[in-house]
């Protein structure tokens, strides 16, 4: 089974070192100032890396993806639902059965670079060539694309595969790329499009900002601002004051401001929640000699007060979480089914285990919040006997803990904070728990047969109750396994000026196309 691996780092949080907003290089104080036009200004939290679909690391890659390439398909929401839409790319955009999804590109697309229209061939192209890239886990049932016309053809899929409307061609690995730029380029590419068709044009300053300029050639609706800056700013702390000082346009909010300002909103500010595609947990290593007991294990699940975890970490901002499926997602969960907060039960547990005078690691990103909650947890577990030492990690070493081919750091994890993003269908979120993801993802390194079978057909399903069952017993195999405390769902929360109308991809993905003007 082809899986996601390296691109898990996609929806993982970037965290770079930078200076304070007062430190930031040049920012364009007001829009029309400099170049002229409307101008919007926001934050980028690194450089984008590498800005290929088949080797980018996600986030902020996909950002400039969406501004300056084609796709197929859109997220749009419906009430509290979310769902797909064809792009101004596509004049037809049809899933005509469960393996053949016919397109028909729209006239005029022209890419950049003197390399001519928008052709069917470079969608057979971009996605043929996905299958041998690091995200080839979104194609894993391409067959192939039927080229039937210049600008028309068809997607053929080996087999039914629920999820590739909104998770491969909404998504970043959705792009498409001009075929004949791609092998000049020499095959692949890094921070520099080799063609570019859509609204903006891309150039970047490392360790300063990147810059979309309206594009010349481009022949679609026009998009509501002319230039957009993207001010390199790693830290959210920074970039909240940067806002607060009318430096940007629109900035993500941490959970402590998102707090403050709901209570009070800042003079012509407004909120917009993307979505809540986050989902964190506290890990158990089921190998581990200390907790290789599941009795051990739930007497922890027991002994974790969740709902101080929101409120003492998060000041009531988030959503509590029941598993890995997330709001507004097919197969989310309202309660969990083997364990509740009731510290009496966990030293019951204990005792049958025959465990007392349990020493434990728990190992955070040293963030305000995971250390906020890395140390109620900590409280937690010591009114129920078992003494915990909290252990900060920088981001470079904290991905790499349970990952074999990364070291030897594996062997000796205990517990830990974890937060994985997701898109929004439940093939995402449970692809990394899956047999073959142990050593890679699947940190807590247990195993399952039921599991690794309603993965595949929950992929395969297309009825969507029968899809929802198998997604909410996926989950109670998990938790069932005793590895996992379920913590909350973080909303993709931005603040922004009342006359900037925000568009973002559930994930949190801003697309700036698609941004308005009240």
């Amino acid at each position: 089974m082809s899986k996601l691996t390296t691109s898990r780092r996609g929806f993982l949080a970037m965290t770079a070192a930078m200076g304070a907003a007062g430190m930031l290089p040049g920012f364009t104080r007001l829009a029309g100032a400099q170049e002229g036009g409307k101008v919007l200004r926001l934050r980028l939290d690194g450089d984008n890396d590498i800005l290929d679909p088949g080797y980018m690391s996600g986030g902020i890659n996909i950002e400039a993806q969406k501004q300056c390439l084609p796709f197929l398909a859109d997220y749009a929401r419906e009430g509290d639902k979310f769902t797909w839409r064809p792009t101004y790319f596509v004049t037809r955009l049809e899933q005509r059965d469960a393996t053949h999804i016919d397109f028909e590109l729209a006239e005029g697309l022209v890419w950049s670079n003197g390399y001519g229209p928008v052709r069917a061939s470079d969608v057979k192209f971009s996605f043929e060539r996905m299958k041998g890239t690091d995200w080839s886990g979104y194609y894993e049932a391409l067959d192939h694309v039927e080229v039937t016309g210049e600008r028309s053809g068809t997607i053929v899929l080996s087999r039914p595969f629920s999820p590739f409307m909104m998770i491969t061609l909404c998504h970043g690995p959705g792009a498409i790329l001009c075929e004949q730029a791609v092998k000049d380029a020499g095959g692949t590419f890094t921070t520099d499009f080799p063609a570019v068709c859509g609204p903006y044009t891309y150039e970047a300053i490392p360790g300063q900002r990147a810059t979309f300029r309206a594009n010349p050639e481009w022949t679609g609706p026009k998009p509501a601002f002319d230039r957009v800056e993207a001010n390199v700013i790693s830290e959210v702390k920074a970039s909240e004051l940067a806002f607060e000082a009318g430096e940007l346009d629109c900035t993500e909010v941490g959970a402590d401001t998102l707090a403050r300002y709901s209570a009070n909103m800042p003079e012509g500010a407004a909120i917009t929640v993307a979505g809540e595609l986050q989902y964190m947990w506290m890990g158990m290593n089921t190998e581990h000699p200390k907790l290789r007991d599941k009795t051990v294990r739930r007497a922890l699940q027991h002994a974790v007060d969740v709902d101080s975890i929101l409120q003492g970490a998060y000041s009531g901002t988030t959503t509590k979480s029941h598993g890995i499926v997330c709001p507004g997602l097919l197969g989310q969960r309202r309660e969990t089914k083997y364990y509740r907060y009731d510290p009496a039960t966990a030293r019951q547990l204990l005792a049958e285990a025959g465990v007392s005078g349990l020493n434990l690691t728990l190992r955070t990103l040293n963030t305000q919040e995971r250390m906020l909650a890395a140390q109620i947890i900590q409280a937690n577990l010591t009114a129920v006997g078992i003494t915990v030492t909290v252990l900060p990690q920088d981001s470079g070493p904290f991905w790499e803990m349970g990952q074999e081919s990364k070291g030897d750091t594996w062997q000796d994890l205990e517990l830990w904070l974890m937060r994985f993003g997701t898109t929004p269908d439940p093939y995402e979120a449970t692809s990394w728990f899956t047999s073959d993801q142990v050593g890679i993802w699947n940190w807590e390194r247990w195993t399952s047969e039921e599991y690794d079978r309603l993965y595949k057909e929950g992929v395969a399903e297309t009825d969507e109750a029968k899809r929802r069952e198998i997604y909410v017993r996926m989950q109670e195999i998990m938790e069932e396994t005793g590895a996992y405390v379920w913590i909350n769902h973080e909303p993709e929360a931005f603040a922004h000026r009342q006359e900037v109308v925000v568009n973002a991809s559930p994930s949190g993905e801003l697309n700036y196309r698609r941004f308005e003007q009240a």
